[in-house]
């Protein structure tokens, strides 16, 4: 381990080792809103692990990660026996070249890069907590495999597609880039050997991705002047940056006052993707906390300055008041099996249950 990462080690142990540690209090409202989703998802989950018939790979892993947020591992709590079914679904999924899914399965076969990487992510998260020595390896080989999957499927320009870029004529775009991103990261903090080029690729495809306005456009491959900085993908660009260990570059200002001018509360004007958005954009704004952007921005004014409790303040009311009495979430893109688990995933990001969620 190198003397950088056992300092900051060090730091995050002592932070949660201190009274409250890194999470904050969650409202009673944010709690049963919380506790009514995870039973929703629990109860909807197939009996052989896996969550939903439309992108099974992706619904499975983002699911997990909400039930792993709540404090549950695959050893205990509530929902141990829901993670490992999960997880054993996607072990059972991993191809012999790395893939975490399968191109054939319904939903899958033109975008199985989004799979693949909720997949490492979700995987990434586990592993750590794998006592049993054999299915220990057996995680540790699946996530290798995975991230070299992921490295050889990188376009030449550092982003990726979705399907890899020997098969789709080297297209890539934002949103897959981001989620191989984090999962590359989730991988190196569980202790896997990640490919150090990916990483530093991938680095140079959000910033060459973004344009004089600050935004982050759809693809690189595809010209900087297609449509113009996508604020979905600029929030997310932010969280990638922070899982970089960014936190006060001139990219990620841009990016930040880029968001506050295009961007909109979930209470709002819906917007096509404002799920996906928002699940990206709590988490840069949960790790800025109460006095990060005030830091990033030293000489604004306090009326202009993002914080955590001004976010939760602006959203959650909406967003508990909205969920339905079965404790589900409806409506956005793809429906209850996606915007479900991603607001329970803003909702508890005050746990602070997973490291690549953090401060």
């Amino acid at each position: 381990m190198r003397i950088r990462d056992l300092i900051l080690s060090v730091l995050a142990l002592a932070a949660l080792a201190a009274p409250g540690g890194w999470a904050d209090e969650m409202s009673p409202e944010q709690r049963k809103a919380v506790r009514k989703g995870l039973e929703w998802l629990a109860r909807n989950q197939h009996k052989d692990g896996h969550w939903s018939d439309q992108y099974p790979v992706t619904m499975t892993a983002i699911s997990g990660m909400a039930l792993l947020m709540e404090g549950s591992t695959i050893r205990e709590g509530k929902y141990k026996d829901n993670i490992r079914r999960a997880v054993d679904w996607l072990m059972a999924h991993s191809q012999p070249n790395g893939m975490i899914g399968n191109p054939n399965m319904p939903g899958e076969a033109g975008r199985y890069m989004y799979g693949h990487g909720f997949g490492t992510l979700f995987l990434s998260c586990v592993v750590g907590e794998e006592e049993e020595g054999d299915r220990r390896r057996r995680l540790v080989d699946i996530l290798e495999r995975a991230c070299k999957f992921s490295h050889a499927a990188q376009t030449n320009r550092g982003g990726w597609g979705y399907i890899s870029a020997r098969e789709g004529g080297n297209f890539d775009e934002g949103s897959v880039t981001i989620t191989q991103v984090q999962a590359l990261r989730a991988a190196r903090n569980a202790g896997i050997a990640v490919p150090q080029q990916a990483i530093k690729m991938a680095q140079k495809y959000l910033s060459d991705s973004t344009d004089s306005s600050g935004g982050v456009v759809y693809s690189l491959g595809s010209g900087m002047a297609a449509g113009g900085g996508r604020p979905a993908l600029t929030a997310a660009a932010i969280a990638c940056g922070f899982s970089f260990g960014d936190y006060n570059s001139p990219l990620i200002k841009k990016w930040f006052k880029f968001c506050q001018q295009n961007l909109q509360g979930l209470g709002g004007a819906r917007m096509g993707h404002d799920e996906y958005t928002h699940y990206y954009y709590a988490q840069a704004i949960y790790i800025l906390g109460e006095d990060g952007y005030a830091r990033l921005f030293p000489n604004s004014k306090p009326s202009e300055r993002l914080t955590w409790s001004g976010y939760k303040k602006e959203n959650f009311p909406g967003m508990i008041s909205s969920q339905s009495s079965d404790g589900s979430w409806s409506g956005g893109m793809v429906g209850a099996n996606f915007i479900t688990p991603v607001y329970l995933t803003i909702l508890q990001l005050d746990n602070a249950a997973l490291p690549i969620y953090q401060r």
